[in-house]
């Protein structure tokens, strides 16, 4: 079966956000909306079993990103000046879409116990982790350990993102105080 109970609902309900985000043109409403999609995925994330990622998404994507634009909006105006359309922007979007799709058709299927992933090191992670890192929960023990610096390596960058967008803001604010001056 192509999708589990609750999925299809939940893809609908992105494609529907992500449709009227697109239309938009009051930024709060978009804001509010790119809030609700990252919600949406966390809970498709979580019906993909991958809860780690959830949880991820949630906080740093209806969390932070949403308090970060909203804080981004109280600087601007709310409503979004109309654009000229501008064809090669769409292009390079369709282009790289395409290209995303093209490289999906020779992965495995969703839950086929012949994918690679099942083969190389996941029984090598399941069987150590008691012996080698003494952790009980594999997740954790995988993500902690095994994993630790690319996990250290995405936090940093999540850290990095947060820092530039306060230093950003924070220099805007210098600007606009000494203008008022």
């Amino acid at each position: 079966m192509l999708f589990e109970s609750g999925e299809l609902p939940l893809l609908v309900l992105l494609v529907a956000t992500a449709l009227v985000v697109a239309q938009l043109r009051d930024l709060f409403a978009a804001a509010m909306l790119t809030g609700i999609f990252s919600l949406l995925i966390a809970g498709l994330y979580l019906l993909l079993d991958a809860v780690d990622v959830a949880f991820t998404e949630a906080a740093v994507g209806a969390g932070i990103a949403s308090v970060l634009m909203l804080g981004t909006l109280a600087m601007t105006s709310r409503h979004e000046r109309q654009q000229p359309f501008r064809l090669l922007p769409l292009l390079i979007v369709v282009t790289t879409g395409a290209a995303l799709i093209y490289g999906t058709f020779d992965m495995p299927a969703y839950g086929d116990p012949d994918a690679p992933i099942h083969h190389h090191v996941a029984p090598e992670y399941i069987a150590g982790t008691a012996e080698e890192i003494h952790i009980p929960n594999v997740v954790t023990a995988v993500l902690a350990s095994y994993r630790g610096y690319d996990t250290l390596g995405e936090t940093m960058v999540i850290f990095t993102a947060g820092i530039g967008v306060l230093l950003l803001l924070g220099g805007r604010r210098g600007a606009a105080r000494s203008d008022g001056e």
